[in-house]
């Protein structure tokens, strides 16, 4: 009878081992599945975003988008500068962001623009407005991004000329290795933003 008694907690005793076993193999897979995310989540970081949010809304451009550009142009480095004298998160070039500015009613004078583009509000709003102004022109986001990169007038030139078209269909055709490989990252990154 205490042989049989044996073999019963022998067996229950196996049972839970097993049990626990499972529950450890399932928390591991788990973690395994989201591990991925979090270090995703960490990478594409969605730091300032009450002022994506808002801008995103207010000219009706997908803020995952603005997002890629944020990260592809400064890395959230709001006192980012390029060596073409681009400024902030999103870049912006003096002359561009003083055109955008008349267009969303910001008042600045020539000696206070440069400092106000470090403003991330203020950078945010007016590289927003300019991807909007670039969507709405050439209804087409890699058209638009790829303007983004190389300006309006060599766009408009490569469509002219045939080397782009004007729906995007051939976005790998940009003649600048830079454009090419910048318009690449954005689309990958807004992917990345949009899935997450």
């Amino acid at each position: 009878m205490s042989e049989r008694r044996e073999k019963i907690k022998i067996v229950i005793i196996s049972k839970k081992k097993l049990i626990i076993l499972m529950i450890i193999v399932i928390v591991f897979i788990i973690a395994i599945i989201d591990i991925p995310t979090k270090i995703q989540k960490l990478i594409y970081k969605k730091e300032y975003s009450e002022y994506v949010e808002k801008y995103a809304e207010s000219y009706n451009v997908d803020e995952n988008l603005v997002y890629a550009v944020i990260k592809a142009e400064s890395n959230f480095n709001s006192d980012a500068k390029s060596n073409k004298d681009a400024i902030g998160l999103m870049q912006l070039v003096e002359s561009t962001a003083k055109d955008v500015s008349k267009k969303v009613d910001i008042q600045l004078t020539d000696d206070e623009l440069k400092e106000k583009l470090l403003e991330p509000e203020i950078n945010i709003n007016l590289g927003t407005k300019y991807l909007s102004i670039l969507i709405d022109r050439y209804q087409n986001i890699e058209v638009a991004i790829t303007a983004y990169n190389a300006g309006i007038g060599t766009v408009d030139n490569w469509i002219e000329k045939g080397v782009i078209k004007v729906d995007g269909s051939d976005i790998e055709n940009i003649p600048y290795k830079e454009t090419n490989n910048y318009v690449r990252k954005i689309l990958r990154d807004y992917k990345i933003y949009t899935n997450l």
